[in-house]
């Protein structure tokens, strides 16, 4: 099994081939109309020197290969700085798929809008898409979490004051139209079309013949429609005017995040790549949390969730960490690593209590195999304590983050802030997992299945065929519990280097608006 450095080391060179999107023909082809591709785009709208936290780059990742795959979604999303100011940035990359949506290009750019109204982010969006990608139509078009919640979501966000501003650079057609329409400020470039329908479709459904400056070009919409705020030449002068549109917001007490990231080993030495290893959290927690702030709460009850208080970045917070090493009770029994046990699980549900009480962020960290199970357990009330930590982790009013560091199982995800549970970012290591049950008991179980059914038929399976076939289960499990197949499908924001922990977290302590003034409620508890 490769240690999480070579996971680290192969996640980097991976990330790197993403990033090309289209590749170079994709990339001579924007340059060939006068465009830049998105990549560039963004170097000439991002401030120089400040880190851009990328997000959703393994979307679609491994996915609709029967139509030559979709790097990234075909849509570049994250959090970077503009004239000082955080932005976050949604840009369609053209050279994939001429910037067509999938339905998972949808899902990332509906989790880049959630993020935005969370941090309370001035959103900007490159606009340079063929629109929907017709022949999964189905896919895309009529739910409520597909296409037409982005139109949606910019007028909802318009209302609630958090700035928009898109800027067409090429194509922007069909429904897709409506996106910068609904925003605040609108800029085109020339050479870029705006319409619902293009020429060949306006022939077809009316049987008129019409130019496309005349349909939908940026003269026209910026002369005749007045549907264009800023009418711009090219994509420098259009990048431009736009960082001095954003430097008019009000000026922001928040700041951009300076902290030095090294390339620490010492993540390395604690956390294996197999998740089999045992270690204590609290040698994490010290890497991550600033030094000599780190204050444990119950520290010898429920110890296989460590509850602290601490401090990133001089911001307080509350942190909910599995334990990975075995822990001793004071009755002398033995809790195994990464399991909650009933003690740990009401532990922490008072624990969160508490945090929503005095309005503390929380952090989870997850290395989580799951409740634990057995007579023992359920007699114990596993299953009242395991609802009792859902039920206040739903229901909390403070901004929540959370890290997947290891394995992330069952409903150990869900109570420790799962993606279901609203947490502002969710980030996961080069050795996260993800899965309703760990690989072996999954491929024990099903096997059980198979044999049974096989049973029924009347067919008893050879050894060698038993063997064959739990191990294309154990291999078809595995590919699906590595952490780039549920960063794919957006069960993830980011998988991230394990030395920018701390980057990251402190950069969203940062940027995340002040806690509501709403009181903290909880559904009826069983106690």
């Amino acid at each position: 099994m490769p240690t999480l450095r070579e996971l680290t080391d192969a996640l980097i060179r991976q990330e790197q081939t993403l990033r090309q999107g289209g590749g170079e023909e994709g990339q001579q082809r924007q340059l060939r109309h006068g465009r830049l591709p998105v990549r560039s785009r963004l170097e000439l709208l991002l401030d120089k020197d400040c880190p851009f936290f990328e997000l959703g780059l393994w979307a679609a990742h491994g996915m609709y290969e029967e139509w030559g795959g979709v790097p990234a979604a075909g849509l570049v999303t994250g959090i970077g700085y503009v004239a000082g100011r955080a932005c976050l940035i949604a840009a369609n990359d053209a050279t994939v798929k001429a910037g067509a949506m999938f339905p998972q290009s949808v899902k990332k750019l509906l989790r880049a809008q959630k993020i935005a109204a969370q941090f309370r982010l001035p959103l900007i969006y490159l606009v340079d898409s063929a629109g929907v990608f017709l022949p999964l139509q189905d896919e895309v078009f009529p739910d409520e979490d597909d296409f037409g919640r982005i139109f949606r979501n910019n007028a909802v966000l318009s209302a609630a004051g958090i700035p928009q501003y898109a800027a067409v650079m090429g194509n922007c057609v069909a429904g897709g139209a409506y996106l910068p329409v609904l925003c605040d400020k609108m800029l085109m470039t020339d050479g870029s079309q705006l319409c619902l329908a293009g020429p060949a479709l306006v022939k077809a459904a009316i049987g008129q013949t019409v130019d496309p400056e005349d349909l939908g070009g940026a003269s026209m919409h910026s002369a005749i429609s007045g549907t264009v705020d800023f009418h711009e030449p090219d994509d420098p002068a259009c990048l431009k005017r736009l960082r001095s549109l954003v430097e008019l917001l009000p000026e922001t007490t928040k700041r951009v995040v300076e902290t030095e990231v090294e390339s620490d080993s010492r993540f390395y030495d604690i956390v294996s790549g197999e998740g089999r290893e045992e270690y204590d959290v609290r040698d994490l927690l010290r890497l991550i949390v600033d030094n000599d702030t780190l204050q444990e709460y119950k520290s010898e009850f429920g110890q296989t969730l460590v509850t602290a208080f601490a401090k990133i970045g001089s911001h307080a917070i509350g942190i909910v960490a599995n334990q990975k090493r075995r822990c001793r009770t004071a009755s002398g029994e033995i809790q195994v690593g990464g399991v909650i046990y009933p003690d740990a699980a009401d532990k922490a549900a008072r624990f969160v209590m508490d945090c929503n009480q005095t309005k503390l962020p929380l952090l989870f960290i997850q290395d989580v195999q799951g409740f634990m199970v057995g007579m023992q357990a359920e007699q114990s009330g596993i299953i009242r304590a395991g609802a009792k930590l859902v039920n206040v982790v739903s229901n909390s009013v403070v901004p929540k983050l959370t890290v997947i560091v290891g394995g992330s199982y069952g409903a150990g995800h869900y109570a420790m802030c799962g993606k279901a549970y609203d947490p502002a970012l969710i980030l996961a290591w080069p050795s996260a997992k993800y899965a309703v049950m760990g690989g072996n008991q999954a491929a024990e179980t099903l096997l059980a299945l198979q044999l049974r059914e096989s049973q029924r038929a009347g067919r008893t399976l050879q050894p060698n065929e038993v063997s064959e076939l739990r191990q294309s289960i154990q291999t078809r499990y595995q590919e699906q519990t590595d952490i780039r197949f549920g960063a794919a499908r957006g069960w993830v924001d980011a998988i991230i280097v394990p030395c920018e922990t701390k980057l990251w977290l402190h950069t969203a302590l940062e940027l995340l608006p002040d806690t509501e003034n709403r009181d903290f409620r909880t559904g009826v508890l069983q106690v």
